[in-house]
């Protein structure tokens, strides 16, 4: 049987790409490859053929650590007594770009 995150075509890697300089990486997808290197090749051929960024980051997601859904409730409920932290808040200056 095949480990889910690791087979004969590499590990798995997450791919997040920057479409333009000074805004944040998105992600953009994930593809398989067996060393850093050809994984940010792979993510280059497949995630900006057309020239949609300008910044490539690849992460094993193996190295990924994330929140489950069973934890939501209790893992992000302190959040909803600090309405400061909501952008309504704040002006906004002139001349500032991506927020």
């Amino acid at each position: 049987m095949t480990d889910k995150k690791t087979s004969d075509q590499g590990i798995l890697w997450e791919v997040f790409v920057q479409s333009k300089p000074g805004i944040a990486h998105k992600h953009a997808g994930s593809l398989h490859a067996h060393d850093a290197e050809m994984a940010l090749k792979n993510a280059r051929d497949v995630y900006t053929r057309r020239k949609e960024g300008v910044s490539l980051w690849v992460v094993p997601a193996n190295a990924i650590t994330a929140s489950t859904e069973a934890d939501a409730d209790s893992f992000f409920d302190p959040a909803d007594d600090k309405v400061y932290r909501h952008p309504t808040f704040y002006t906004v200056p002139e001349g500032v770009k991506y927020l």
